[in-house]
């Protein structure tokens, strides 16, 4: 995920190639690899493809930038931003996010491993002054850049917007750009998205996101490895709450947050994919595999699964092309 403008990338960000104006970067470091595939618009404007499969990411924002706002909008996975001042910030699917670059950013992360997404980056003055520019020639755009800055990035907040089809279906237009006509169907459907946003009310689309500090995040973080790595056990939240001296409350909005679902539903869906890969990769009998993942007795973990997918446990393990994994 970029900060916008691309000379800020850390130096271990590789310049792999350039063409058809187009230029690939790759980021790579223990956790894993991303690739940031970007993309030139207009003048102060500059659109990027994200797709990242790692749980770290870099420091990118090395420096306040208060004219430029960046859009950041999430195909795929979760993205965490942590600022200098220890505060945490999160996106998920379907989320579009617009802020300025006014903090500094410390770290960013990508809790679910992978993330796939869209940042456009617009320097605010550079860029009015090329759509005045465009305007002499084809007429009125009607885009403020700085409304739209002030509207969704008042008192230097993040705001997300959802639930809304035309942001939508912009956004599925961008990620299916025909790579023929690249470079022109971009200018095109940016345009269109600032002209969305130019008009789209503030209100019911949008809200203030909030931010977790550091010993909340640390605190989930240390739930999450914990119920991972003892899948037999099944903690309560008053218990997760008392062992990491967490709040529940707390507790329970950082964690959705972080792994972008409940306690509950992020610990069920873990451990039926869990299970999915015994079943799949070792010879462990149903029995066995029920009592590493909690269940009491197999036919309470044979019922759960088919639920889950459609199919029994021992039907899976002798035919897993039956399995709907769609």
């Amino acid at each position: 995920m970029k900060q916008c403008p691309i000379d800020f990338f850390d130096p271990e960000v590789q310049h792999l190639a350039a063409s058809a104006g187009c230029r690939l970067y790759r980021m790579q470091n223990d956790t894993g690899e991303g690739l940031i595939s970007e993309y030139p618009i207009l003048s102060g404007i500059d659109l990027f493809y994200n797709d990242f499969h790692m749980k770290d990411g870099q420091n990118q924002n090395k420096r306040p930038m208060p004219d430029t706002i960046e859009i950041n909008h999430c195909r795929e996975g979760r993205f965490e931003c942590e600022f200098q001042n220890g505060d945490y910030q999160y996106i998920g699917a379907g989320d579009l996010s617009i802020h300025r670059l006014s903090h500094t950013t410390r770290q960013t992360r990508f809790p679910l491993a992978h993330y796939h997404g869209i940042s456009i980056t617009i320097d605010l003055p550079r860029a009015q002054q090329t759509l005045s520019s465009l305007e002499a020639i084809i007429g009125d755009l009607d885009i403020h850049l700085e409304a739209i800055a002030e509207r969704f990035c008042r008192e230097e907040s993040c705001y997300v917007l959802r639930s809304n089809r035309e942001v939508a279906h912009i956004f599925s237009e961008l990620y299916a750009a025909p790579p023929e006509r690249m470079a022109h169907y971009l200018k095109a459907k940016v345009l269109e998205l600032l002209m969305l946003l130019n008009d789209l009310p503030q209100e019911p689309f949008s809200e203030k996101r909030q931010f977790f500090s550091r010993s909340q995040v640390t605190a989930v973080r240390a739930i999450h490895d914990a119920m991972i790595q003892d899948l037999s056990h099944h903690y309560t939240l008053a218990e997760l709450s008392r062992q990491f001296g967490i709040a529940q409350t707390s507790m329970k909005l950082c964690f959705k947050a972080v792994y972008g679902n409940s306690i509950y539903q992020y610990m069920k869906t873990y451990r039926m994919q869990t299970a999915r890969v015994l079943l799949q990769d070792t010879s462990r009998s149903v029995t066995e595999i029920a009592a590493t993942l909690g269940y009491d007795n197999p036919s309470k973990f044979s019922e759960a699964f088919k639920k889950e997918y459609g199919i029994s446990p021992t039907l899976f393990r002798n035919s897993p092309s039956e399995l709907d994994v769609s």
